[in-house]
């Protein structure tokens, strides 16, 4: 499966808002198509975004039509602003438009520089690749034959361009041989677990039952869960983590009960030049995310509702964190900056 694939100048990607009653596959053809993919959640998942924005970047570059380097160089720079305005709490995005703007800068002439921008999309691409394969074969050393695995939101193929981050740990213990058993989260407000994590699991024929975001204590508190594995948006250098809104509730509360509670993903979600949880931006959607479903009113007309994307798991409640360079433990602080060389 390939969520998002760069062709000849277009992009074609699998429109997750679809899911699970329809794999529809759509081609993009304009850097502006491409944003307003990421922003209406047609592709979800940071390190997906991050390469949706790559390779859009690269498309929109090959668009521009100007006779000087520093005119190219102007307009590019407005379709990095484009893409910077699209998601603000998925930092893969905000290194993947670092390194596009990097090479159009230190690139020589401009079919160069546009053929350099296809090039650097598609290796942000196949890094992605690798380190999710790495940490999933990692992490699945944290799964034990029979365990029952919680997890929340999203982070298989489809959000991660890849193997998958949480749910790539537990496709490869099921590859180990390893009989394993799935709790998918519904994740409201826009069910990413109801319509995107439980379809994955289905087509890898790995067991799974859906609940409500608001069951998750019940079966905490009842021994049924042996782990929960989620993915994240960012992970600040203390080892706070932003992932969808409803992982703190899920922390805390398998905290309370014994349960080991794992992070996985890949060290471009980890972000040094933040010393912490609070200093990660949280995007704050539409309201009507909340008051509706899927074009359906829910809530009376005219009430007020907030619709946070993200929320901050502080590392306390973190067991330990999944990447493809190595499993680390507290203390976070000092174990991220050795795993990145700082």
């Amino acid at each position: 499966m390939k969520p998002v694939e760069f062709l000849d100048n277009k992009i074609k990607i699998i429109d997750q808002t679809q899911l699970p009653g329809k794999l529809a596959f759509f081609e993009l053809r304009n850097y502006t198509d491409v944003v307003a993919a990421i922003k209406g959640m047609k592709v979800r998942g940071a390190p997906a975004i991050g390469v949706a924005a790559a390779y859009g970047i690269a498309l929109g570059a090959q668009n521009i039509k100007t006779d000087t380097n520093a005119k190219f160089l102007r307009q590019f720079d407005r379709i990095l602003q484009a893409f910077a305005a699209t998601r603000p709490t998925a930092v893969n995005l905000f290194r993947a438009i670092a390194r596009m703007k990097k090479v159009a800068e230190t690139t020589g002439d401009m079919p160069s520089i546009k053929q350099a921008l296809i090039d650097e999309a598609r290796k942000i691409h196949a890094e992605e690749e690798t380190a999710t394969r790495q940490l999933s074969q990692l992490g699945a050393k944290l799964i034990k034959d029979g365990f029952t695995i919680l997890t929340h939101c999203n982070a298989g193929a489809l959000a991660t361009a890849g193997y998958g981050t949480a749910l790539g740990v537990i496709k490869a213990a099921k590859e180990q041989g390893k009989k394993i058993e799935v709790i998918a989260t519904e994740t409201r407000p826009l069910l990413q677990g109801a319509c995107l994590t439980a379809w994955e699991l289905m087509q890898e024929k790995i067991p799974v039952t859906l609940i409500t975001d608001s069951m998750a204590g019940y079966f905490l508190s009842r021994g049924k869960v042996d782990c929960v594995i989620v993915g994240a948006d960012r992970i600040a250098a203390n080892g706070d983590t932003a992932n969808k809104i409803g992982t703190y509730t899920l922390a805390v509360l398998a905290k309370e009960n014994g349960i080991p509670f794992y992070v996985a993903a890949p060290t471009s979600t980890i972000d040094l030049s933040l010393s912490s949880g609070d200093e990660i931006p949280i995007e704050e959607r539409n309201p009507e995310e909340v008051t509706s479903l899927k074009g359906i009113r829910l809530a009376p007309k005219g009430v007020a509702a907030a619709n946070p994307a993200f929320d901050i798991t502080p590392h306390r409640y973190i067991t330990a964190i999944i990447t493809e360079k190595g499993i680390i433990r507290k203390p976070y602080l000092r174990r991220l900056k050795k795993l990145l060389g700082r």
